[in-house]
């Protein structure tokens, strides 16, 4: 798998996003790959597992006409080729309801991963994270984000240039 880069979600396998636990058939290409994704993948078709070299290449998103992020639950990036990276080569990760991916810097963060309150400070990023909180797309106060933080309802993001940090929460 490290032969795929995903700028925007640098490391899948680590975030669960990839698996390889077993090895299986790609509902894409047909081969056998023991790396596999199973993430959110908007089409109308069901598609179960797809290998990292057909989202990379995009060769997923065309078959299926499909998407690993819903365009609407995205910040606006003013280059068009940005946006469909994200969201034809780029695994997603899984939400409680709707995923959302932030932009900064006018390019959009990556995905770190799942963290709660304790780990954002055990990490040094707590100060950070308040300074970047965004309501308006976490949808509640700072206040009880900080309180009701869990480690599967906070999404946690990088900018890629200012390399500031971002979290996204989605409560049920």
């Amino acid at each position: 798998m490290s032969r795929y880069v995903f700028q925007y979600h640098p490391n899948p396998l680590e975030t669960g996003a990839f698996k390889n636990d077993q090895t299986v058939i790609c509902d894409c290409c047909g081969k056998e790959t023991d790396v596999y994704y199973t993430g959110p993948f908007y089409s109308v078709e069901e598609v179960e597992q797809l290998c990292p070299e057909c989202i990379a290449s995009g060769r997923a998103s065309e078959k299926y006409d499909g998407e690993f992020q819903d365009e609407a639950s995205t910040d606006p990036v003013s280059d068009p080729a940005k946006l469909e990276e994200l969201i034809c080569r780029t695994p997603g990760y899984c939400g409680w309801q709707q995923e959302y991916w932030p932009a900064h810097c006018d390019d959009y963060c990556a995905y770190l991963g799942y963290y709660d309150w304790k780990r954002l400070e055990k990490e040094g990023l707590a100060d950070e994270i308040e300074e970047t909180y965004r309501e308006d797309i976490c949808g509640v106060e700072f206040a009880f984000a900080k309180e009701h933080l869990q480690r599967d309802s906070g999404y946690l993001f990088r900018c890629l240039h200012c390399r500031k940090h971002f979290i996204c929460i989605d409560f049920d």
